[in-house]
């Protein structure tokens, strides 16, 4: 697999458990939640999708070869203003692995959308205030 295609399939990945606009070859419309792919057919699942209609569909399964656009809905999380936030408290003892989607800390926390992901202790509990502080800030209320 060449290295654009690993970058294509890792932004598809990123996409998983996030709002999304899918628009098929016909012209429909669904938004939901991307709940699983296919990473060669590109067929996907969203779960808790609404059509263009508004009715509520709890999965919908669309085939890879009907889907013309895949829409992000949701703002992406800025990883990389965290890390820069991060710095400021533990200077050059951040590395941001954007590409990967996660950030780490004196080599021992990781941090990702969600928060503190691996790490505990004292170092691992300031980590998660500055990122629960940056989540507060950045996120609409």
């Amino acid at each position: 697999m060449s290295v654009a295609q690993r970058k294509f399939f890792g932004e598809i990945a990123a996409l998983l458990d996030k709002t999304v606009m899918v628009i098929t070859a016909d012209g429909k419309k669904y938004n939901g939640t991307l709940a699983g792919i296919n990473p060669e057919t590109l067929s996907l699942c969203l779960s808790e999708a609404k059509d263009e209609k508004g009715t509520h569909l709890h999965r919908i399964f669309l085939n890879g070869s009907t889907i013309t656009q895949i829409f992000t809905v949701e703002k992406p999380f800025d990883l990389k203003a965290l890390s820069e936030r991060l710095e400021k408290v533990f200077p050059t003892m951040v590395r941001l692995y954007e590409d990967k989607g996660f950030i780490w800390v004196m080599d021992k926390i990781k941090v990702s959308e969600k928060g503190v992901v691996e790490g505990t202790g004292p170092a691992a509990e300031r980590v998660q205030k500055v990122y629960d502080l940056f989540l507060s800030e950045t996120r609409p209320k």
